[in-house]
């Protein structure tokens, strides 16, 4: 509702149009009420009344001044001038300030205050309604000037062949003025986009928000910059630089860029990290640096929120070193999940997510290794009746394909651990046999050592026949079928991501004859351990 400003040296007039004018019927709210004109002024800087209805003859500061002091801050304020004088030149006065009405106390009634209020309503409704549209069709040429910026932009980078004059002429429309001076360009990110997205409703509106504040950083500060959108998540910017002292326009673009990012977490409260290129001074070098710095992919995978770093070719670290690392890391979360230990699980993603960064893995791999761990985490812990998931496979294949940067994939792995967590809880609180639970537990645990029905009843403090049968009857197989089944389980994943050899592997699950662990493997999964591992390459 718009707000309304009382202001009159007679506290009984302020008291009296208060009650008497029915406000909320009239679509408006009396915000404030003053005695002097000073009082009045301070309270509008801290909150811009609509409708300013105002006594003339004040102290401190009479209905004309504070009026024209009110106006000078906001053009679309509306004004009665409600006086005891009716004299010409305070008339005169008021209509100068374009005072939209003059009302005499002796004569007027409430009604015709109530009028007047109406009227004030409606103007201020049309202007509302007005400027509403002007921000709409300045949004719809915005977007229409920015989505014919991106067409140029994906033109040059997917095109084969241009016309260099016909192109140098179309980029000098976009402000692009190679014959002038050359241009050292950077490619923008924004971090967090999903949740970005959802807190701006749509695409559109994000990217129009962002447009619109790297424009004005721009305007103020970096006149000739030109930036380009490339879909919602990123954007191009080229500043003007001389490639002769690159240094010295390096540290020049990198104190427009840190402009650019502090306006934005600023005002939208968004991060952004950008890659410098090496620099443009024709069409070829600038196709060139648009391509290189669109495939830094992989170095701005591991940027934090806010850096900035210069684009360099990537030496990847060979992909078998990242799963050599699989096992052990598999095993670890799978106890630190079975402890239920939170803190334990943050040390742990910690730990891995800076193993990750030291050594700069593809950034497909490393979501693949990731994804990997959670699946396989969910897998043995539904086999261990530990776990119901609450999320498909496809939706957390496409939740991480989302993920761009390292920061966010350790978010991303944090909530789901966490997740994965809650749920075991939740299994622990409802069962009525936690003392099963507790028989899983112990064998997830122990899976590398000979584990016996006598031992794990001693465990539980159960008598060994007592817990035979419970665990037959809550189960639906043996302790022995249940042990052997586990650790079959297990044998066919070390098979498949380690190059232990068989008798290794029969040694870390606690089998101390191979030809044993040979022929059970051979029962449960029809095939023997050479032959599954040469199945599986």
């Amino acid at each position: 509702m718009y707000k309304v400003m009382l202001v009159d040296d007679d506290y009984p007039v302020l008291q009296l149009l208060s009650e008497v004018i029915e406000w909320d019927q009239l679509g408006v709210t009396l915000k404030s009420m003053h005695e002097n004109g000073a009082s009045a002024f301070e309270s509008a800087l801290a909150e811009m009344p609509d409708i300013l209805i105002t006594d003339i003859g004040m102290p401190k500061m009479n209905g004309i001044e504070l009026t024209q002091k009110l106006k000078e801050r906001n053009p679309n304020l509306q004004v009665a001038i409600l006086s005891c004088h009716a004299d010409f030149e305070y008339a005169h006065q008021a209509l100068r300030l374009q005072v939209q009405d003059y009302l005499v106390k002796d004569t007027f009634v409430p009604e015709e205050l109530s009028e007047l209020i109406r009227k004030f309503k409606k103007n201020l409704d049309e202007k509302t309604n007005k400027a509403l549209k002007e921000i709409e069709l300045k949004q719809v040429f915005n977007q229409n000037k920015e989505s014919i910026k991106e067409r140029f932009i994906r033109k040059v980078i997917d095109s084969s062949a241009l016309n260099e004059n016909e192109w140098l002429t179309e980029a000098k429309t976009f402000g692009l003025d190679f014959g002038k001076t050359g241009y050292i360009g950077a490619i923008a990110m924004i971090h967090h986009f999903q949740v970005l997205k959802e807190q701006f409703k749509s695409e559109d509106a994000l990217t129009f928000a962002i447009n619109n504040v790297v424009s004005e950083v721009v305007g103020k500060f970096w006149r000739d910059s030109v930036h380009f959108q490339l879909g919602a998540r990123q954007f191009y910017i080229f500043i003007p630089s001389s490639l002769k002292l690159k240094r010295s326009s390096i540290s020049n673009v990198k104190e427009c860029l840190r402009s650019i990012q502090q306006s934005i977490n600023k005002t939208l409260n968004i991060s952004l990290s950008f890659v410098i290129g090496e620099g443009c001074s024709t069409m070829l070098e600038f196709k060139r640096e648009l391509v290189l710095l669109q495939n830094s992919e992989h170095q701005s995978f591991y940027l934090e929120p806010g850096e900035i770093i210069e684009r360099m070719e990537v030496l990847e670290a060979p992909s078998e070193d990242l799963f050599s690392k699989y096992d052990e890391a598999a095993v670890q979360m799978r106890e630190l999940i079975m402890l239920r230990d939170q803190d334990s699980i943050t040390r742990f993603v910690s730990k891995w997510i800076s193993f990750l960064k030291q050594r700069q893995f593809p950034p497909e791999l490393v979501k693949e290794w990731v994804l990997k761990l959670v699946l396989d985490l969910r897998i043995k812990l539904s086999a261990l009746q530990f776990f119901r998931a609450q999320q498909t496979v496809e939706s957390q294949y496409e939740e991480i394909l989302e993920v761009k940067f390292l920061s966010e994939l350790e978010s991303w792995l944090m909530d789901n651990f966490h997740s994965i967590i809650s749920i075991v809880n939740e299994v622990y609180e409802q069962t009525r046999r936690k003392e099963i639970l507790d028989a899983f537990k112990y064998v997830a645990m122990n899976l590398e050592k000979k584990i016996s029905l006598e031992e794990v009843s001693g465990h539980l403090y159960l008598n060994p026949s007592y817990f035979s049968r419970l665990f037959k009857k809550e189960v639906g197989e043996t302790f022995v079928e249940y042990v052997t089944k586990i650790k079959i389980n297990r044998a066919k994943e070390l098979l498949e991501q380690t190059t232990d050899s068989v008798g290794k592997i029969c040694d870390r699950l606690g089998y101390d004859n191979q030809s044993y662990f040979i022929k059970i493997f051979k029962k449960n999964v029809g095939v023997t351990p050479i032959e599954y591992r040469g199945g599986k390459a």
